[in-house]
């Protein structure tokens, strides 16, 4: 049996016809395999959705209680049978609930990995190395530029800024699922131990993280703040929403920008974010050649990102690597991605 036969690229994403399914599939299909809940990967409107149930637990935080018309929950380390198809779900370190899947038949194993970071994340499960036959990687930050370095040295560089500016708010754009909820986690195991405020567009999914066990100390809305109470504060928003009016309720905010991209200089300049914080929910090209080179496998795919440059690593390894060339799936971490959702008082 062909990899092929297992899997197949097509313009709705991956599918399985032997199993009848698609994983994360860009446009509504009859049933549907998430590897985790950020809205290029999750869409609503599947006839059925197979996902931990932490992933299937934010789809509906975000779509509403009907967002498809099945919903599954399967654990990390179980298997399922779908058709001639064994699919098990393995901690792919991303965000809460993310997972790499593995598909299995007659003796072949491939593994979709989703987005994913080899790095230690306090909110989420680690990833989780899984040996295979042919390797699904994502290529979001896939150039040798891309070497995200410490999470922690750059929460360090926003606590020194804290400290020196103690009249002005600290704004710091982070995306609402998963992005938010690491750098909280940071600031805590950093000391940092005053309340967190958080912009409307980010409570309900912060709150579920709390409500799983994260630590996350004291959080508050910034709605309904007293502008001259919030000096001195860190507060969480929506990239989008630090050039928003809504940065008018802070006293001489100095915003910030939680992102893989802030590696490129000219990024931070073109948002006009004063203090740029490397971090990332994805694998840098290290992480990436990395597990890549771990895995074992002989035959590597390649898609959503920088996929000609990962190509071109993998050719001179020796491996068959193809780019998949599927369109539909977004960056999470661009300014803008996210509506500020929270209207000036």
């Amino acid at each position: 049996m062909r990899p092929e036969d297992i899997l197949l690229p097509t313009p709705a994403g991956i599918c399985c016809k032997l199993g009848g399914f698609h994983i994360d599939p860009t446009r509504p299909v009859e049933r549907a395999l998430i590897t985790h809940a950020h809205s290029d990967h999750a869409r609503a409107g599947h006839g059925a959705v197979l996902a931990t149930q932490e992933t299937l637990d934010l789809m509906r935080l975000r779509y509403g209680e009907n967002f498809a018309g099945a919903m599954q929950a399967i654990r990390y380390g179980e298997s399922v049978n779908l058709g001639g198809a064994t699919v098990t779900f393995h901690p792919a370190g991303h965000v809460l609930g993310s997972a790499q899947i593995a598909v299995t038949a007659d003796g072949l194993r491939i593994v979709a990995s989703g987005d994913y970071k080899d790095v230690a994340d306090p909110t989420c499960a680690p990833f989780e190395l899984v040996p295979c036959d042919v390797f699904i990687t994502e290529a979001t930050f896939a150039l040798p530029v891309f070497r995200h370095g410490d999470a922690d040295g750059e929460i360090a560089k926003l606590l020194a800024s804290v400290a020196l500016f103690p009249d002005r708010a600290h704004l710091v754009g982070a995306y609402s699922l998963g992005k938010a909820q690491r750098v909280i986690a940071l600031l805590r195991k950093a000391g940092y131990g005053a309340p967190i405020y958080l912009h409307g567009a980010m409570e309900s999914i912060t709150r579920y993280y709390a409500g799983r066990g994260i630590a996350l100390g004291e959080l508050r809305a910034v709605r309904g703040a007293d502008k001259a109470a919030l000096a001195g504060t860190v507060t969480l928003c929506p990239p989008s929403a630090l050039t928003d009016l809504w940065t008018r309720r802070f006293p001489d905010p100095l915003t910030a920008f939680a992102s893989g991209w802030m590696r490129i200089r000219a990024r931070a300049r073109q948002y006009g974010v004063a203090l740029p914080l490397v971090i990332s929910d994805h694998a840098d090209w290290v992480g990436l050649t990395a597990t890549i080179a771990a895995t074992g496998a002989s035959e590597i795919w390649v898609t959503h990102g920088q996929e000609d440059a990962l190509v071109h690593w993998c050719a001179t390894r020796g491996l068959n690597a193809r780019p998949l060339d599927i369109v539909g799936y977004g960056d999470e971490d661009e300014a803008g991605s996210e509506a500020t959702n929270e209207a000036e008082p």
